[in-house]
């Protein structure tokens, strides 16, 4: 399915509204580009699926679609040589997987791993640097996704250093949960694990102070019920700052 200039921001052969761009469109770097420079990416867009722990992209290898998530959340992880993994950031509808790469001949420093699965809207590395070099609001965009990034990876590496590990699961997890409808996150113990680089013994201890503090539920079927006002309770300062942060280089407005 692609998004023709004629056809904006439809994925099911259906012109929408103007009203309803931002929503339809679905990924907000997009929904927030002039509907001129909109239309250079948009008969190359494509709708695709973002299956659970699917793996977008690896570190070490040449990107091959820019994935612009609709739903969902994607995390960013730092493969270390002992095969461990920790997430460094996590994103969703705000952001975009694939941008900085494809802006040079140089491979992925990181790997994208699909943490819940949603949509996307994917274009390849080629079409976009054409549009990209045609447009300054283009430009914009990609400037203001890698700072948002980058003040992800400074704060989550500060995080890691000071912060307990329940603070630091309930903090991903509040951050997951800003991306997702509801309060109900899959996650199994193992991904917990591969977020936060711990074992997954540590992760059940964990999980089971969460638990008592009634901040999460959790079942056998690797879904977590979070209960909101808990949860920030035991998260470090760290969410409320990020978050912060992160909306006010994005331009969103939470009142």
């Amino acid at each position: 399915m692609d998004y023709s200039a004629e056809s904006r921001a439809s994925v099911e052969g259906r012109i929408f509204p103007v009203m309803e761009h931002t929503t339809r469109i679905g990924n907000r770097l997009l929904a927030a580009l002039p509907p001129a420079d909109f239309d250079l990416l948009a008969p190359h867009l494509r709708k695709a699926s973002l299956e659970r722990d699917a793996v977008l992209v690896r570190s070490g290898d040449q990107i091959e679609q820019i994935y612009f998530p609709r739903s969902g959340t994607i995390s960013f992880m730092l493969d270390m040589p002992n095969g461990q993994t920790v997430a460094t950031a996590v994103i969703g509808n705000e952001g975009a997987v694939g941008i900085l790469p494809a802006l040079g001949p140089f491979p992925s420093p990181m790997t994208a791993v699909v943490c819940v699965a949603g949509t996307s809207l994917q274009i390849s590395p080629a079409r976009f640097f054409s549009a990209l070099s045609r447009s300054a609001a283009i430009r914009q965009t990609v400037q203001t996704h890698t700072r948002a990034i980058l003040a992800q990876f400074q704060h989550v590496a500060a995080c890691n250093a000071l912060h307990s590990v329940e603070a630091r699961m309930a903090r991903w997890l509040l951050h997951i949960h800003d991306r997702v409808d509801g309060d109900f996150l899959p996650l199994t113990q193992e991904v917990l694990s591969e977020l936060l680089g711990v074992r997954r013994t540590t992760v059940t201890h964990v999980v089971r102070k969460l638990r008592m503090s009634r901040a999460i539920r959790s079942n056998q079927r690797g879904v977590i019920e979070i209960d909101r006002p808990r949860l920030e309770a035991a998260a470090c300062e760290c969410y409320e700052v990020m978050r912060r942060r992160i909306d006010l280089l994005s331009g969103v407005d939470r009142k």
